[in-house]
């Protein structure tokens, strides 16, 4: 094993232990670290899209310790080990890629995802070890963010059949999604009104599948430029020695399609 790694092995040790170890480290369990994993693995993200590498380097470091502080309680608890982890998915990556491992060839992405797709659906049956009948959708996990689970659901549904061929009426039924909603708000009843919103969702991402777009990545996209117009909004209100809740709605939509024009022109220069 790399000198690096057995010494981050030896230090997480170190601070699970019982008498001379870090108090708050021996008190966690995988329940408690799960808010850290989550966070570590959008700051790598985070990175990511900065382009900062630097700091991608250091976030890689903190999810690697949460890899590595899981794999020391599992191993307290006689479950498994950090060393079991690497194997697993050493085998795992050796198994989904025949075409550079073994003998198969692949002639296009479409070949070489659905023979991933196949990969990952006969490792669910044999982690069963079941005879009732699995799930296509077992196996996505449940605490993903809500678009990227819609997604990866309707991505196993359509792998089996499920789906629409063409996008003309993914279109259709998002408009009658919104119609729904109309009438779900004119009701009143906030209930059906959430139901209704939560398909419109659903069919949103279905649409953004069609179109071959992530819709995560769409939807945070959207929101930094959402960010960035209402900054120049503040910029603008500010300069004139107001605040924002002294001005009309019309004067803030104002500087929003200002905002868009300026923002754009500097993006281009």
């Amino acid at each position: 094993m790399l000198k690096n790694t057995q010494q981050l092995l030896d230090i997480m040790a170190q601070l699970r232990h019982p008498d001379t170890g870090c108090a708050w480290d021996v008190k966690q369990d995988f329940t408690s670290l799960i808010p850290y994993v989550i966070e570590e693995a959008y700051e790598v993200a985070d990175a990511i899209e900065r382009n900062d590498l630097d700091d991608l380097r250091l976030e890689l470091g903190d999810l690697l310790l949460q890899v590595v502080f899981h794999s020391q309680i599992a191993e307290e608890r006689g479950l498994f080990t950090f060393e079991q982890v690497a194997a697993g998915i050493t085998e795992k990556l050796i198994r989904r890629h025949p075409h550079v491992f073994g003998d198969a060839v692949f002639t296009d992405d479409a070949q070489r995802h659905q023979a991933w797709e196949q990969a990952k659906a006969d490792e669910r049956l044999e982690k069963t070890r079941s005879l009732e009948p699995v799930s296509v959708l077992a196996g996505v996990a449940g605490n993903l963010p809500a678009l990227i689970e819609c997604e990866k659901i309707q991505d196993r549904a359509a792998q089996h059949g499920f789906d629409w061929k063409t996008v003309p009426p993914v279109f259709d039924k998002v408009m009658e999604e919104l119609d729904e909603i109309k009438e779900a708000w004119q009701s009143g009843d906030q209930a059906h009104i959430q139901e209704e919103v939560g398909d419109l969702l659903l069919v949103a991402v279905n649409l953004a599948r069609h179109l071959n777009v992530n819709a995560e990545a769409a939807l945070k996209q959207s929101t930094k430029k959402f960010a960035k117009r209402f900054n120049y909004i503040e910029q603008q209100v500010e300069a004139s020695g107001r605040s924002l809740r002294d001005c009309e709605l019309d004067e803030l939509d104002a500087f929003w399609n200002e905002a868009k024009v300026v923002l754009k022109t500097t993006q281009l220069s």
